[in-house]
């Protein structure tokens, strides 16, 4: 039930009816109230409509129920940047990222929060007299100019250096601590634009005048020496482990591998794809992409059983590596993808549905959305298929016959129900369901059956008589009237459809002639003006001015009686009982 609830939030998120949302994962949170992924759909749904007082408390509850799961903390991240908590986000943002360090929803809301933060720290600032350490720090612009520079580039592999500048960021008077540490100081440097100098090996740095001339002498006038820059030295490359070089090697390898792979594929080269994406896979187990990328091939090529098998794996390796949830997605899709080319009955559709779900909550994606509604849709169509069986309907459409004679009615609309099922294009069965719905008094549903009985058959006459008798039963004798002259129109001679015109006749005439009592008079004009037709004639400014005319100006409403349009609509009206004529 929780599942089902779940799912129907799914649809009514991804066609954006937020609100429904929010009741569906609610229903489902009733029925599964540690389900983390609930309150998350649900914190997402609140975010939509800028509920984020509501989006925080789904987002926290997430948190706690699955503490190392990396999506909570964008839900977190997400309702805090739209509560203007820009610290709390970035912090909610990176601890996400220390979770999954590869997750691109996660580093790009970590950059907005970022941006928003320094954005509104300058605003703060607009007043204050400016700080040249602490300006130094603020913006993105502080790694632009460490990463520019060939000096402190190399430091920017160094994570405790990293770390040292993103507290220095957050609170510049932090700077104090790491005076002693000559990669701040060489950062500070380049920040400001000048050069700190060590003095024989000491820690202690001074900040001396750039380009400062020497003082005149008192006998010669001052020339002004230009200086050409010395240049800068170039950084000597950070030592690594052997097994790191290897690591790294191995990984550069493997995207290569990729790349080839890439290229053979869109050439249509599949066996030359597979073999340097199982060579990438062999180099490097870190990334998933191989396997996917494999997966495509087999796809591909018709080999379903192989493309399952590495989807699977690809799944697998995915969570132990904590890969992005969209890399997952994609490999549950594709693994759907290669079920429904394997489906050849309804039975071997559902595991491809299954997984499409699965794909969706790791993913919403609308081409995986579109592949779930294809193979549900494929599935139902094959089991009407599957089940189609017009011996069978024919021997059940009897059974309910036999029934019928016997006044059992809900047996025999069973019966006919099943028929129906075995041979949805059967007029008869059709014709024969709505006349038992007419004896049990189930009026809408035997005008259905009547109408699509004509439908299927429009020569078929039983299908007008019956279709005429629940008009008649509705006391909308005008319809039940134009229906029994359409089925004479088939079958000139019916008995049933003639006397059924006759009835018809008889009721509209009583109206004419006013026979009718006080009660059924007050009735009959109730039911018409819940009729489209009556309430378009009545709200028709000529028809309007007819009326009028026939009690205020008898000559001019025998004029207008000329006209077939309006004496047709009068017609109506008296037949409904709204105008009387006396």
């Amino acid at each position: 039930m929780a599942d089902e609830a779940k799912a129907k939030g799914n649809a009514a998120f991804s066609s954006g009816d937020f609100n429904a949302a929010i009741k569906h994962f609610t229903d489902a949170i009733n029925l599964s109230p540690t389900n983390h992924v609930l309150y998350s759909n649900r914190s997402a749904a609140y975010a939509s409509l800028h509920q984020y007082e509501s989006a925080l408390s789904d987002a926290k509850k997430t948190v706690e129920l699955k503490p190392d799961w990396s999506k909570g903390y964008s839900r977190l991240g997400a309702a805090h940047l739209g509560l203007h908590q820009y610290q709390d986000a970035v912090s909610a943002y990176k601890k996400g990222l220390e979770i999954d360090p590869n997750n691109e929803a996660l580093k790009s809301g970590l950059a907005d929060a970022q941006s928003a933060a320094t954005a509104s720290a300058s605003r703060s600032r607009a007043a204050s007299p400016p700080n040249l350490f602490g300006d130094a720090f603020q913006g993105p612009e502080m790694w632009a100019k460490l990463t520019a520079d060939p000096t402190t580039r190399v430091f920017l592999q160094q994570p405790d250096f990293v770390k040292a500048m993103q507290e220095i960021q957050r609170n510049p008077s932090k700077l104090n601590e790491y005076l002693q540490d000559q990669r701040v100081m060489q950062a500070l440097g380049v920040l400001l634009n000048v050069k700190f100098k060590a003095h024989g090996g000491g820690d202690d740095m001074e900040i001396p005048e750039a380009d400062s001339p020497p003082a005149p002498s008192p006998s010669h006038p001052a020339k002004e020496e230009v200086k050409k820059p010395e240049p800068e030295p170039e950084p000597e490359p950070m030592e690594i482990t052997e097994e790191e070089k290897e690591k790294k090697e191995k990984k550069e390898k493997a995207l290569k591998e990729k790349e080839a792979g890439n290229a053979a594929y869109k050439k249509k080269d599949f066996e030359t794809a597979i073999k340097h994406y199982t060579t990438a896979m062999e180099l490097d187990d870190g990334d998933i992409s191989y396997i996917t990328n494999r997966a495509a091939v087999y796809l591909e090529m018709g080999k379903y059983e192989d493309c399952i098998k590495d989807c699977d794996k690809a799944v697998e390796r995915g969570r132990e590596l904590r890969s992005d949830y969209k890399m997952i997605a994609r490999a549950l899709t594709r693994k759907g993808t290669a079920l429904v080319k394997m489906a050849k009955c309804s039975k071997d559709y559902e595991p491809a549905i299954e997984t499409f779900q699965k794909a969706l909550t790791e993913h919403r994606n609308p081409d995986t959305l579109k592949k779930l509604n294809d193979a549900e849709k494929a599935k139902k169509d094959l089991e009407q298929q599957e089940y189609f069986d017009p011996k069978i309907a024919d021997e059940e459409r009897e059974k309910g016959n036999e029934c019928f004679k016997q006044q059992k009615y809900p047996e025999a609309v069973k019966h006919y129900t099943e028929s129906l099922r075995r041979n949805p294009k059967d007029p008869k069965a059709y014709s024969n369901r709505a006349a038992c719905y007419t004896k049990l008094g189930a009026l809408p549903e035997g005008l259905k059956d009547a109408e699509k009985c004509i439908e299927l058959d429009p020569t078929f006459s039983k299908g007008y008589t019956r279709k005429g008798a629940v008009q008649f039963f509705m006391k909308e004798y005008d319809k039940a009237l134009e229906t029994y002259q359409e089925g004479l129109k088939h079958d000139a001679n019916n008995q049933e459809l003639l006397d059924g015109v006759r009835r018809c006749v008889e009721q509209i005439n009583k109206a004419n002639r006013g026979d009718l009592s006080p009660e059924e008079l007050k009735e009959r004009q109730a039911k018409a003006m819940q009729d489209p037709e009556i309430q378009n004639i009545l709200s028709d400014p000529v028809m309007r001015q007819v009326l009028i005319d026939f009690q205020e100006n008898p000559k001019a409403a025998q004029e207008h009686m000329k006209n077939p349009m309006v004496m047709n609509k009068i017609q109506k009206l008296v037949s409904a009982g709204i105008v009387q004529m006396r």
